[in-house]
């Protein structure tokens, strides 16, 4: 386990430019992926970087859901057939006969 000192300053030296990960973990005796790690998590927010893991959390964070769309109690239809226009309202609970109706009139 490394200190917090000893991250910071890896990370420290990690953000100066023309610095590689590679050569800063080398030079630290650490893996460069560990060290990639923490410069990511140093880049987080603070509160981010240090919530607990979702295990121990136990918080209950309330989330807003959208108010549910209205359905239309019927199902409207406008059929046009040369310069007629015939509109047909079905109950939106017979749905498949209306799907039914729809099918042979397009025969």
């Amino acid at each position: 386990m490394h200190s917090d000192e000893f991250k910071a300053d890896a990370v420290a030296a990690a953000s100066q430019a023309g610095m590689s990960m590679a050569s800063v973990a080398l030079a630290r005796g650490i893996n460069a992926n560990l060290l990639r790690r923490w410069v990511r998590e140093a880049e987080l927010p603070q509160t981010v970087a240090t919530a607990q893991p979702a295990a121990a959390a136990s918080t209950f964070v309330p989330v807003r859901m959208p108010e549910p769309v209205a359905q239309p109690a019927e199902i409207r239809i406008d059929v046009r057939r040369g310069a007629t226009t015939i509109t047909v309202a079905w109950p939106m609970a017979a749905a498949a006969e209306c799907a039914g109706w729809m099918r042979e009139l397009l025969r």
